[in-house]
């Protein structure tokens, strides 16, 4: 058995995604806070992807964790081995990996501006950094740097939205205006309804590049299936798959 825990789990695109890349049963499992632990214990599972706001709950429950996980500090992908034991991985960041490559942007030596302190933010961090980033500034609602000096960054090269400002149903909705940032090479977000978000709008407006993240969120679940399957998949079939996700948002 396979599948997704989660708290609430009704608009996941997951199951339908799956479907599409193995022959195995898919389950939503909505698991109140509580309740994670013994869901963990029983390991009732072949192998699970988690979603917010468990991918750091997990952790104590799994008996080993990948260097991406590790690194990012969180965990949407546990594999049961044979001997029953968990491996906790983090699939988002092979998700974003391929999206920033098929971006075609460069990134070494570059200034990039993340939005957003939490687990996604963490690893598009720790992608753009194994990417060979000059500096990468998280912005966050009270940190050191935050949305009151952004007039300190308006020299950044690529930037990349992790926070929900702009997801459906708040689609007029933008963490930010573009304005000042003359230097933006590209513009990524990790929201991928709607598409686009009024942010990538205004980066399309200026002529920016820009990305969201449905390619993401497909590749991180081909990451996961290889995983689950033990076999190689590959991102042949993705931009396949995005258009038929696409299609029910």
């Amino acid at each position: 058995m396979y599948g997704l825990l989660g708290k609430t789990l009704g608009h996941s695109r997951s199951p339908q995604i799956h479907a599409q890349l193995g022959d195995y049963p898919y389950r939503l499992f909505e698991v109140e806070e509580e309740q994670v632990g013994a869901f963990l214990e029983k390991r009732e599972f072949e192998g699970i992807n988690v979603t917010v706001p468990y991918k750091e709950r997990v952790i104590p429950y799994c008996d080993e964790l990948t260097d991406a996980a590790k690194r990012i500090g969180a965990v949407n992908t546990i594999v049961k081995r044979a001997d029953g034991s968990l491996l906790g991985h983090n699939t988002d960041y092979d998700g974003f990996l391929a999206t920033v490559k098929r971006s075609g942007l460069e990134i070494t030596g570059k200034k990039c501006l993340v939005l957003g302190s939490g687990g996604a933010s963490k690893t598009a961090v720790t992608v753009l950094t194994d990417l060979g980033a000059r500096q990468v500034v998280v912005i966050s609602r009270s940190g050191q740097n935050n949305y009151g000096n952004l007039y300190l960054h308006k020299d950044a090269a690529i930037l990349v939205n992790t926070t929900p400002v702009g997801m459906y149903p708040q689609v007029d909705q933008t963490p930010l205006t573009l304005e000042h940032f003359d230097g933006l090479e590209g513009v990524f977000d990790v929201i991928y309804n709607p598409r686009p978000t009024k942010l990538l709008s205004l980066a399309e407006q200026r002529g920016i590049p820009a990305f969201d993240g449905l390619y993401m969120l497909v590749c991180q679940a081909i990451a996961a299936a290889e995983r689950f399957l033990d076999r190689p998949i590959g991102y042949e079939r993705a931009q396949e798959l995005c258009e038929v996700v696409a299609k029910t948002l």
